[in-house]
């Protein structure tokens, strides 16, 4: 096929949102489509011991390919089938267990109707999408919800493009629907998103990403501000804990409190006569091994600080973390 010597960009510009347009009146269309069956539907899905089955051929399975991956990451078991697989031997994914949603424009999919017979054989409970509920998938399936549109977007009203928009849709309001139903929370999300940036903010605790004991500064209340720049500058880290004998938390000194000390006190006082408990911040914000990581990145934000002690219960230094700990961890 030959392209033009040159593009019209008005024409672009008008078919794209003439897209958006047709394909947002489908779903809008759809919408007002939403009855008793659609909570059939969610009802069966909910019942089902087993998985939901997506089945679906060319564009239809693409969109069923999403459906599924979908309702798996919102605590609905789900896996595809491509119906041309099951005809040779792929059915057996399919146990007395699982509830097939079938997703289809037509609803004659002759690889999807080739298989339905044995799908109801099997006692298996069937949900269609179709754009015609009086097609063969239609008639066979348990509860048909339909995803008719008036028209595709495509120039010619043939390409499935506002059809396979409605199917995708209404297959993201069913895991809608079936996420709440199950009190599906953001911390389960979480947990089949373990790689993801939500998934490492509810997943990711202090303990994963604080400096142990052993590499966080601390001295006693008495030590001399000399030995503790050493303490701090040993260990880069930037501040330093000052504790008791049993190692509770009494305060902490950073670079810049030593930066604000000597613009306060100039050059007229001897820094070397003063000790940690002259100099430390009285009872440090600090947060437990067992808090989120994203909490600790709250309360920095919030008190305008880079740094953070990590205690125990009885206010016992466990180690440290900072921002840039947070920034490793992709936390924040």
């Amino acid at each position: 096929m030959a392209l033009p010597d040159t593009l019209d960009p008005a024409r672009i510009q008008a078919l794209a949102r003439d897209t958006l347009g047709i394909e947002a009146q489908a779903v809008g269309a759809l919408a007002q489509r939403v009855d008793a069956s659609f909570v059939q539907a969610v009802e069966r899905m909910l019942r089902v011991s087993g998985r939901v089955v997506v089945m679906g051929m060319g564009k239809s399975g693409h969109i069923g390919r999403k459906i599924a991956a979908t309702l798996a990451s919102t605590g609905t078991p789900a896996q595809f089938v491509h119906p041309a697989e099951a005809s040779h031997g792929d059915l057996g994914m399919v146990t007395q267990a699982d509830l097939v949603l079938a997703i289809s424009n037509s609803g004659e999919s002759e690889e999807l109707t080739a298989i339905l017979p044995l799908i109801k054989r099997m006692g298996v409970p069937l949900v269609a999408l179709t754009g015609r509920p009086d097609s063969t998938l239609g008639r066979h399936a348990d509860v048909t919800l339909d995803t008719s549109v008036e028209k595709e977007a495509c120039p010619h009203n043939l390409a499935p493009t506002a059809s396979t928009t409605a199917q995708l849709a209404l297959g993201d309001a069913l895991a809608v629907a079936l996420l709440d139903a199950r009190g599906f929370k953001a911390d389960d999300f979480a947990r089949s998103h373990p790689g993801g940036s939500l998934g490492r903010k509810l997943l990711t605790h202090v303990r994963d990403v604080m400096r142990g004991a052993q590499d966080t500064p601390r001295v006693g209340p008495d030590t001399g501000l000399m030995d503790l720049m050493r303490e701090i500058s040993a260990k880069g880290l930037g501040l330093s804990a000052v504790v008791d004998g049993q190692e509770r938390v009494l305060g902490v000194f950073t670079d810049g409190d030593l930066r604000r000390l000597i613009e306060k006190t100039g050059s007229g006082t001897d820094l070397r006569t003063l000790r940690a408990s002259d100099v430390m911040h009285p009872r440090p914000r600090t947060i437990a091994a067992d808090a989120l990581a994203v909490e600790a990145a709250g309360l920095m934000e919030a008190n305008r600080i880079t740094s953070l002690l990590v205690v125990d219960d009885a206010g016992r230094l466990l180690g440290a973390l900072n921002s840039n700990d947070l920034m490793r961890a992709k936390v924040i």
